[in-house]
């Protein structure tokens, strides 16, 4: 039988040979370490040397390989799953027009069209200008920073909050940003003046983990660590009504586009509805196992594909013709993993988002768009 053409360079066999006959005499096999020395001519002089490079060199290699072989193994074991999760989603692959999936599936179609780097620490949160091309960013530096994404310049850097600063949104018309920060305060800056800060506002007794304009641009919502929701007015700067019912903090506040319904999510494991004319309390979703961090109204245009999917009659012909006033769903999501739909009506649960059911969502919220 012909010998096997070795793929070993001549220095990785000499490297070799050191390193089993290092191995045999380090673990007492002297007489098997004088016979394969005597087989190696070019090692009839070796002794072991316990500072040379090739000392335990068989051991760690060995131990690379079998590390190595495991990570294989998972790495096989992660594709497989990987496989059935694709499979099982195989069936709505194409959308109304013949699209793949993955045609418009985010990131599909090229690498980011810029990277925006200058912040310290961790970004927060970020807003895009509703009518120029700028896009503020929150980081924990203590900052807020102003780029344009159409060239990804940096414009200008806002200093004023001493910690985190956690949220920023611009307002309909872009004419101010309002920022929330662990300091405590809300700030307002006014974009068409380089963004000087015009107010500050105090009242939060813990982090302000979120704010937002409402509707109108007169007043602006917080939510914060200290269990409340605040309405502040804009001209004034007063906090004209405090909102109470989560027992943990509160993570984050939005406010219904179409009218004066605010939906927070809590430490508390729950998300709530709450009427702004009133400031009560109009209905507790509970379900989360653990924190929920953000919670939003479906848009009108959604409402057919979650009941489709939810497996909800759709109204008939002469209610679909009325307008639907009020939000019709919830989602919320959790750090227990799971995206949750709620009826707003009833409060209850109408589907739990996993995975797989996150991408059936999303192929039937395109169909709904197009």
């Amino acid at each position: 039988m012909a010998p096997l053409t070795s793929v070993l360079s001549e220095r990785q066999k000499e490297e070799l040979h050191r390193a089993l006959l290092d191995y045999l005499s380090s673990n007492g096999l002297q007489s098997t370490f004088e016979a394969l020395k005597a087989e190696l001519p070019a090692h009839q002089d070796f002794q072991p040397d316990p500072k040379a490079k090739w000392t335990g060199l068989l051991e760690k290699k060995w131990t690379s390989v079998i590390r190595l072989q495991k990570k294989i193994m998972d790495l096989e074991r992660e594709n497989g799953l990987l496989k059935d999760e694709l499979a099982s989603v195989g069936s709505i692959s194409s959308t109304r027009k013949g699209q793949q999936l993955e045609d418009w599936l985010p990131g599909r179609g090229g690498g980011a069209r810029h990277t925006l780097t200058g912040h310290r620490s961790p970004i927060t949160a970020l807003a895009f200008h509703p009518t120029f091309s700028s896009l503020a960013s929150a980081s924990e530096d203590c900052t807020i920073k102003v780029w344009d994404y159409e060239t990804g310049e940096f414009e200008l850097t806002l200093k004023g909050h001493t910690k985190v600063v956690c949220d920023v949104d611009y307002d309909s018309k872009g004419t101010f940003l309002v920022s929330c920060s662990s300091d405590l305060t809300i700030k307002l800056w006014d974009c068409m003046n380089n963004y000087r800060c015009t107010k500050t506002l105090y009242d939060h007794d813990h982090s302000v983990s979120s704010s937002r304009f409402l509707p109108g641009d007169t007043h602006i919502v917080s939510a914060s660590r200290d269990q409340t929701i605040k309405i502040w007015e804009v001209a004034t700067s007063f906090c004209v009504k405090t909102l109470r019912g989560h027992t943990e903090w509160v993570r984050g506040v939005w406010p219904w586009t179409h009218g004066k319904l605010l939906v927070s999510a809590s430490n508390d494991q729950t998300a709530r509805i709450w009427d702004l004319t009133t400031g009560e309390s109009k209905i507790e979703f509970r379900g989360h196992e653990h924190v929920v961090e953000i919670a939003l109204f479906s848009p009108p245009a959604s409402n057919a594909a979650i009941r489709e999917m939810a497996g909800i009659p759709s109204p008939t012909n002469q209610d679909s013709k009325i307008k639907e006033p009020d939000p019709v769903f919830v989602a919320t999501g959790s750090r227990d993993k799971t995206i949750r739909i709620w009826d707003c009506n009833s409060g209850q649960c109408i589907k739990t988002l996993v995975r797989s059911e996150a991408l059936k969502m999303r192929t039937k919220r395109r169909r709904v768009d197009e």
